[in-house]
């Protein structure tokens, strides 16, 4: 069952909260919007496994993740993730409420807003592979 965006789009903004504040007294300006970036991600993922990619956010902004193709089957729910990579194995850590079940669409599966850094997305098996999965993950940030 897919969660719902809200609690994603609240974990996203949570790290846009995590940022440290600016006490200075000055006033300040809202950073011009900067220009989308589209990142495409391929892989395949085994049974009972796990496949991430890192990706770099230069500004605070939206964020959008999009599973677009995986299978086959076509039909196929997979597990789509939101996290920060581990330097010491490679692996992404997902944050905590931004992940879900998701099948290959068009409308993205997770949304929401972070600040700037290295983050990773990972689509993952959810229990229901029975063969290998190629997949096309889709992250759009500004």
């Amino acid at each position: 069952m897919r969660r719902p965006s809200i609690a994603v789009s609240a974990m996203l903004a949570c790290l846009v909260l995590s940022a440290a504040c600016d006490n200075s007294g000055s006033p300040s300006t809202s950073p011009t919007p900067g220009v989308a970036v589209t990142e495409t991600f391929n892989g395949t993922v085994q049974p009972m496994s796990t496949d991430s990619h890192n990706f770099t956010i230069t500004q605070s902004g939206d964020v959008t993740v999009t599973l677009t193709a995986a299978g086959p089957p076509a039909t196929i729910f997979m597990g789509l993730g939101v996290g920060t990579p581990n330097a010491t194995d490679g692996s992404c850590t997902l944050l905590q409420g931004a992940s879900t079940s998701a099948q290959a669409g068009t409308t993205p599966q997770l949304a929401g807003q972070a600040t700037a850094g290295t983050f990773c997305v990972s689509v993952f098996d959810l229990g229901n592979q029975t063969a290998a999965i190629s997949y096309t993950v889709t992250v759009v940030h500004t």
